[in-house]
């Protein structure tokens, strides 16, 4: 079943004055405009909020509708749903207040996406409403940010490129973050700080959130060791000294259960594994160490309450974040490799144009709703997506030709 096109919009911003909700609109409203061949509307649970927002973007948004609805209220939620085919939701930390919209879209039909990057809160809607959103036909969509789409779409694009050229898909990847520009969200860091939070008071939590295939279906797991770096080390391929990259921890379980949702398109023991590049040389190794150790420090602060107020304290809070001009300067490169069984190699490059946790993610959110709303066919089953496993394609092309991605091959061998 799903949703009728009868509907007053095609999509809407849930959350739209919000750091990364307001980027989002902004960019909606330039790239589509108002009451033209999208109908959309932006909402939250302020109107005076909403109309603010509406008279800093400009005469533009003189038109754009307005719809009032609170996280926590399921009437307002349910009315929302039943007004529009697709939902955009910037409102986190999911953890704490994302489930009752999920909850509303899954029962209605509706589809959804998000910017999380909460591992432990994925599992968790995918175990209470994945059986019911197949049944109502809403397709969900997490970690449509920075979080996870240039890695999992990078990791699509870079078997499609060896299947092509080898006809066979790469049995290991790696992704390196080779450069990037920009700062932490206010969001994510409150995200990554209430998973640790979670996780710090709950054994079996940790123990989920280690499983590298914690959000694939229970009958998709591998014999092979995935690898997880978490130390300085040395790569032979870039030449680079590596630390651990502190979104690999969500990256890598989207990545795996995409590959699950596609019935195991890259192998049964495919391995995946991300880290950042921190240069050459001595430079470089105690570049790695310092990165090594600030993130470990950083985690063990988040983890216990007499510090955890000192490192809220000096982040980004909900709500912060750097101005549009340096949103603009912010960019990022990433590198990945990938092996088939017998040895070949390729090497491929994705970037952005914007700071990965603002502009770029507001830029790749859009489009990701977009896809939802005009590309996927009515009859794709719902359930819980993957960027890749469900847009796959056709968010590609949305990604290059809109929101300032490149997808490019370096090296066949």
């Amino acid at each position: 079943m799903t949703k009728s096109s009868e509907t007053a919009y095609d999509l809407v911003v849930f959350g739209a004055t919000s750091f990364v909700g307001q980027i989002l609109t902004r960019y909606l409203l330039e790239t589509y405009g108002v009451g033209q061949s999208v109908k959309w509307a932006i909402a939250g649970r302020s109107e005076s909020k909403l109309n603010t927002l509406k008279g800093e973007l400009g005469s533009k948004a003189k038109d754009l509708p307005v719809i009032l609805a609170d996280a926590s209220d399921e009437a307002a939620l349910k009315a929302m749903c039943e007004q529009t085919r697709v939902i955009i939701s910037t409102v986190g930390p999911y953890a704490l207040y994302g489930e009752p919209l999920v909850q509303a879209c899954v029962r209605s039909g509706t589809d959804y996406c998000d910017l999380t990057g909460e591992v432990q809160w994925i599992r968790k809607m995918v175990e209470r409403y994945e059986e019911e959103a197949k049944s109502s036909g809403a397709r969900i969509v997490h970690c449509c940010g920075f979080d996870s789409i240039p890695s999992d779409m990078g990791v699509w694009f870079l078997q499609n490129q060896a299947e092509q050229t080898f006809g066979a898909p790469c049995r290991d990847v790696r992704m390196r973050v080779k450069t990037a520009k920009g700062e932490f969200s206010g969001g994510t860091v409150a995200s990554l700080m209430n998973a640790v939070k979670e996780a710090a008071a709950d054994p079996k939590l940790r123990k989920q959130m280690a499983n590298p295939f914690s959000i694939c279906p229970p009958d998709h797991r591998s014999k092979t060791r995935q690898p997880s770096l978490k130390g300085a080390e040395y790569d032979k391929t870039f030449n680079a000294w590596l630390a651990p990259f502190v979104m690999a921890a969500i990256n890598t379980r989207v990545v795996h259960r995409s590959n699950a949702l596609q019935n195991a398109r890259y192998g049964k023991e495919f391995t995946y594994d991300e880290a950042m590049m921190t240069g050459r040389g001595t430079k470089g190794r105690l570049a790695a160490y310092a990165v090594t150790g600030g993130l470990g420090a950083f985690l063990m602060a988040s983890a216990v309450k007499p510090t955890r107020w000192l490192v809220e304290k000096f982040v980004p809070k909900p709500g912060e974040g750097p101005s549009p001009e340096a949103q603009k300067a912010g960019f990022y490169d990433l590198r990945f490799v990938g092996r088939t069984e017998d040895g070949k190699t390729i090497i491929t490059k994705v970037t952005g144009d914007q700071d990965p946790g603002y502009g770029s993610t507001g830029k790749m959110l859009g489009e990701a709703g977009m896809c939802l709303a005009f590309d996927i066919p009515a009859d794709q089953p719902g359930g819980f997506w993957t960027p890749s496993s469900l847009l796959d394609g056709k968010l590609m092309d949305r990604l290059t030709s809109k929101a300032g991605l490149t997808f490019e091959v370096l090296e066949t061998r």
